[in-house]
């Protein structure tokens, strides 16, 4: 039922790519913002639990597996089933404990052997490599940390990380009573390094937690529009004093 479903959908999509005029103009490039954006509607979809909108999400991000591999297949890079039967391989490559006679005690295990078949495979000079630059820069920072984790380089006590953490604010303190632009910048970015080294640490995603802080920064500045909004006024229209107000009132209002 699935393979059926499967070859029809891409059988629409080509369809689309032959007969759409915008569809016919797209390239892998002036879609990769699109891509970027479906792949981040997934992940809000998830953290609001709405498993219908995430449903729907998701078919939108097969939309654009889908449609950049046709792209490729119709520029002869690569095709459809290639993609689908490097990803098989992969798989089945990098879980020797399922597919061959690796054993593993844990999760743990299984993570360090993932990332040694791909230092192997992919001939890699780094173990910090694969990381992609255009990742958020906290959820970049969290998976270089983790890469150089695997092989020992880490913390041994987490009140060790913490005071990490505190060296750094006193350095970007310090930093701020220069003149160096730069220099404050540097400390800053050494300030959030370490907050994500200490994140990590404790078992918590840096990218997580911050979007889950931004909702929350959202759904209480919402609050007091609403509230200064209900007084016949617009938000230009308040004051500090006044947002403050509303603002300590969401807290015991709203639950996120």
């Amino acid at each position: 039922m699935i393979d059926g479903k499967f070859n029809e959908f891409v059988d629409i999509v080509k369809k689309l790519r032959i007969e759409c005029p915008w569809d016919r103009e797209q390239t892998n490039d002036s879609i990769k913002d699109a891509t970027l954006e479906e792949a981040y509607e997934v992940v809000q979809a998830v953290d609001e639990k709405d498993y219908d909108e995430l449903r729907k999400e998701l078919g939108d991000l097969l939309l654009h597996v889908v449609f950049h591999s046709l792209i490729a297949e119709g520029e002869k890079k690569f095709t459809l089933e290639e993609v689908i039967e490097g990803i098989q391989e992969k798989m089945i490559r990098r879980h020797p404990h399922v597919f061959g006679s690796v054993e593993v005690e844990n999760s743990e295990d299984v993570k360090k052997n993932w990332e040694a078949i791909k230092l192997d495979e992919k001939g890699r000079v780094s173990v910090l490599d694969g990381v992609p630059e255009n990742l958020p820069s906290l959820q970049r920072a969290n998976r270089l940390q983790e890469k150089a984790s695997k092989v020992g380089f880490d913390w041994a006590d987490k009140k060790d990380v913490w005071a990490k953490v505190l060296e750094e604010i006193e350095e970007m303190r310090q930093a701020e009573n220069e003149s160096s632009k730069e220099h404050l910048e540097e400390e800053v970015g050494d300030v959030f390094f370490a907050i994500v080294n200490y994140a990590r640490f404790i078992g918590v995603h840096p990218e997580n937690a911050l979007r889950r802080t931004n909702n929350k920064f959202i759904n209480r500045f919402h609050y007091i529009e609403k509230k200064v909004n209900e007084s016949g006024r617009k938000i230009t229209e308040s004051n500090l004093e006044e947002m403050d107000k509303y603002w300590n009132e969401s807290k015991t209002i709203l639950k996120s």
